[in-house]
């Protein structure tokens, strides 16, 4: 079945309020949230209603390297009468840097982009598989009870966070955080990198199909040994970026200042989110988050508008 972005759409904008980057009840957008359809613990329904608890203006589900969780937050939307932006945070590589990308209101139905989600699932899966092999060999685990732990079967990207799920349940570590820090660690001997598409073909996919992009965490330190240079971003507006993803509790407080200034000097959007996943991670949803009026652009930008 052909979806169309319609079925999508934001429910309605709230009026301006609060339009600091701020917590939890500040009336701003949390726009990077992660549910079941990839490896958060929590359906769109859970996080509509987690977000009306705290007061915020509206949320992004952005769901890893797929548009499957927009059906369930469209009509959690509507249901709540509250307003949901469909987005995606895409894995890609430039020149050995692991950049996810966040993409916007683009249109689900663009052929080149559903086939760009599907191939980078599929290299996931069989990179999720070789990991789990190796790792059984050490650790009670196996390729099932990482399934065991997927809440959507095959909607679901298949990664790491399953991975250390299956590790938690097998009492190996006591929390997902832990198995990161561990087994599943980007520093550990198990460890595969992700096969995926270069972060400038996946900027232009998502301009093509109508969608606004924004590097997620640019300077999450913890995350690369290198961080995405200036030049590098610099490039990437040249193709259409559209934004930073400034305020996020994994960008040291000194590159907060550097890539708000950069973005500034680029004209560059500034977003702010938390990275939720539930009780997938610490990350505490509205803990950073993006006033209306940068939201406002992101929709007037995108497919949505």
């Amino acid at each position: 079945m052909t979806h169309t972005l319609s079925e999508y759409s934001l429910t309605r904008l709230p009026e301006a309020g609060q339009e600091s980057l701020g917590g939890k009840g500040s009336g701003g957008w949390d726009l990077h949230c992660h549910t079941v359809f990839s490896d958060g613990t929590v359906d769109p329904q859970g996080l509509v209603d987690s977000a009306l608890r705290l007061g915020l203006g509206g949320v992004a589900i952005t769901d890893h390297d797929t548009a499957q969780g927009w059906p369930e937050a469209g009509q959690a939307a509507r249901s709540a009468d509250f307003p949901v932006l469909p987005g995606t945070e895409i894995t890609t590589d430039d020149q050995g840097v692991s950049v996810h990308l966040l993409g916007y209101g683009y249109d689900p139905g663009d052929h080149a982009l559903a086939r760009l989600f599907t191939q980078t699932r599929q290299a996931r899966l069989e990179r999720a598989r070789t990991m789990v092999d190796a790792i059984g060999r050490d650790y009670p685990i196996d390729w099932g009870s990482v399934l065991a732990q997927v809440k959507e079967g095959g909607r679901t990207t298949v990664g790491r966070p399953h991975i250390a799920d299956a590790l938690v349940a097998a009492g190996v570590y006591r929390t997902r955080s832990e198995a990161f820090e561990g087994v599943c660690s980007t520093r550990s001997p198990y460890y595969i990198p992700t096969p995926s598409p270069t972060t400038a073909q996946a900027v232009v996919a998502v301009k093509a199909a109508g969608g606004v992009t924004v590097v997620a965490h640019p300077a999450a330190v913890k995350r690369n040994k290198a961080l995405l240079s200036d030049a590098r971003i610099e490039r990437l507006a040249e193709l259409g970026l559209d934004g930073l993803e400034v305020w996020h509790r994994d960008n040291p407080p000194r590159q907060r200042v550097h890539l708000s200034g950069l973005a500034g000097r680029l004209g560059l959007l500034v977003t702010g989110g938390s990275d939720w996943h539930g009780a997938g991670k610490p990350n505490r949803l509205g803990e950073y988050t993006t006033p209306l009026a940068t939201v406002e652009t992101i929709i007037a930008r995108s497919a949505l508008a």
